[in-house]
């Protein structure tokens, strides 16, 4: 084989090599502007129950160095999370996949609730006996 045929065909090689690897790991999702996002009053979620249909359902967030949270008590929205660990996020007039990773810290869950009763006052403190004592508190992460 003539010498300048073995570069190109290493170069093919090192061309198809590098295509599968982006196919592979593509890149990483850019997450939203947390901080904007956390002066929204509020957002929506978008999950899928057991039986494929869609449901949407408009919840607070709270942001709190940087990361944001969302949160539910006893609810089908929250059940579906906890069933696929995905949601999408839909504010200021766009929408992302999400994933959400379930905060079991007990120095962070506090952190994030006095986050939520800064922001929302009363009315988080009034709608605290129907989440519970321990809700779902999710941090949110785009997706890949």
């Amino acid at each position: 084989m003539p010498r300048s045929f073995r570069w190109v065909s290493i170069c093919l090689r090192w061309v198809s090599l590098s295509l599968a690897l982006l196919a592979v790991h593509p890149a990483r999702a850019e997450a939203p502007d947390w901080d904007t996002l956390g002066e929204a009053g509020t957002v929506e979620v978008v999950t899928t129950d057991e039986d494929g249909a869609t449901r949407e359902t408009t919840v607070w967030i709270a942001v709190v160095d940087g990361a944001a949270y969302v949160r539910t008590g006893s609810s089908t929205w929250g059940d579906n999370v906890v069933r696929t660990s995905e949601l999408e996020l839909r504010a200021e007039g766009s929408s992302q996949a999400m994933r959400v990773d379930f905060v079991e810290d007990d120095a962070l869950r506090e952190r994030v609730w006095q986050a939520f009763r800064e922001k929302y006052g009363f009315s988080d403190w009034a709608l605290g006996w129907i989440r519970g004592s321990r809700p779902k508190i999710m941090q949110l992460h785009p997706r890949e």
